[in-house]
């Protein structure tokens, strides 16, 4: 893998590790990021570039569906506490 390939793939791994971290509830977060790790370590002996990109579009996918997920969370919290203030 060509170095600005790798840093890229690098950059994507802790950014899905950093957002999963931020899931409030314990479940959620201990098993996104185990399976992060797990398809990353399953996957960092791969060679070919095409497999490779499919690989990182997917991982790209699941950051965005890991965030609004994160967002969902949120907003739903928000609107359950403002429920209960008034």
């Amino acid at each position: 893998m060509a170095a600005s390939s790798r840093a890229r793939v690098l950059d994507l791994y802790r950014a899905m590790l950093r957002e999963s971290k931020q899931f409030s509830a314990y479940n959620y977060r201990t098993y996104a990021i185990r399976k992060i790790r797990d398809a990353f370590r399953e996957n960092k002996n791969m060679k070919d570039p095409v497999e490779i990109q499919a690989l990182v579009n997917k991982a790209k996918g699941d950051l965005e569906m890991i965030r609004r997920q994160r967002d969902n969370r949120e907003a739903n919290r928000r609107s359950r506490r403002s429920l209960h203030l008034k």
